[in-house]
């Protein structure tokens, strides 16, 4: 695959392993799998953070002074922070269209993208929207895309790299052969949700969103809103709401006990749950509370 506007000039790595800066730890996990022992990886935020609100704090600044490789979502998920840190500490390579900058959502197809935008629509991503790793086949997208850039920067290890990739990828498509016809049942089925975080999830998987507890994205739920929802489910077969492990709780369980509704917090990411170590256990066990519901 060609390297979409990367530079014509590879930089020189002077030190045994690359430093992968990920913003999230879905794409710490990947980079560590992809990578080995390579690489030394850093993931900005952990899974019980809203990768959208994050301080550009000093440890950051002095991990992004390190980076070889900046590794996100892209999409404006990490806009309030990730600019800072690439103006102030970001080195050439790692600049937006050199080798080191990957943006996970430049290279499959985004969901919800929007002509036009103003700010009483809340919080949203004209881009498109950015959680793309909750669909196992971008998942397989980015792994290749970063092995490239890998075996770019760092050619003379192009063979493990590339051995890597192949391993994860065996196990990868089986895993997705698996987790589809495990979650056959899910098809069609309706949830509630907190935030549009999981839409990739549920296109996937051929579920629908009927309501959000957020009125606008960003915005916390409202008394007022919350029970316009609750009329709204009237009449509609619900599996359940769903809450991410960084998003408050009480909304739901307020809606979820007037609707006779079970919450179901899934893990969202690479540590969401004890069981969610790794990217194949992330889709393992959020496949697995979502077929105990059905």
């Amino acid at each position: 695959m060609a390297l979409v506007g990367a530079c014509t000039t590879l930089p020189t790595v002077a030190h045994a392993q690359l430093n992968v800066f990920a913003c999230e730890p879905e794409w710490a996990a990947l980079a560590s799998v992809i990578g080995g022992e390579l690489t030394n990886v850093k993931s900005a935020t952990n899974a019980y953070q809203d990768a959208h609100r994050i301080r550009a704090k000093p440890s950051l600044l002095a991990a992004m002074r390190k980076a070889d490789i900046v590794f996100c979502s892209g999409a404006g998920l990490e806009l309030g922070w990730l600019p800072i840190l690439i103006r102030k500490a970001g080195g050439r390579d790692v600049q937006p269209g050199a080798i080191g900058w990957i943006m996970a959502s430049d290279h499959i197809a985004k969901l919800e993208i929007m002509d036009k935008v103003d700010r009483s629509m809340g919080d949203v991503h004209p881009e498109g929207n950015p959680h793309v790793h909750l669909d196992p086949r971008n998942i397989s997208v980015i792994a290749h895309v970063l092995n490239e850039r890998l075996s770019a920067i760092d050619p003379d290890n192009r063979h493990t790299y590339d051995k890597n990739f192949a391993l994860f990828s065996r196990k990868w498509d089986s895993k997705i052969e698996q987790w589809q016809a495990q979650a056959a049942p899910l098809e069609g089925r309706q949830v509630v949700v907190y935030h549009k975080a999981w839409m990739y999830l549920l296109n996937w998987l051929g579920m629908t969103v009927v309501a959000t507890l957020e009125p606008k994205p960003g915005l916390p739920p409202t008394a007022s809103h919350l029970e316009k929802t609750l009329r709204q489910l009237k009449s509609k077969e619900i599996l359940a709401v769903l809450v991410a492990p960084y998003e408050n709780e009480k909304p739901a369980t307020w809606l979820a006990s007037k609707a006779n509704l079970p919450v179901l917090k899934l893990p969202y990411t690479v540590g969401g749950s004890d069981e969610a170590v790794d990217l194949v256990s992330l889709f393992d066990e959020t496949i697995t509370r979502l077929v105990k519901e059905k």
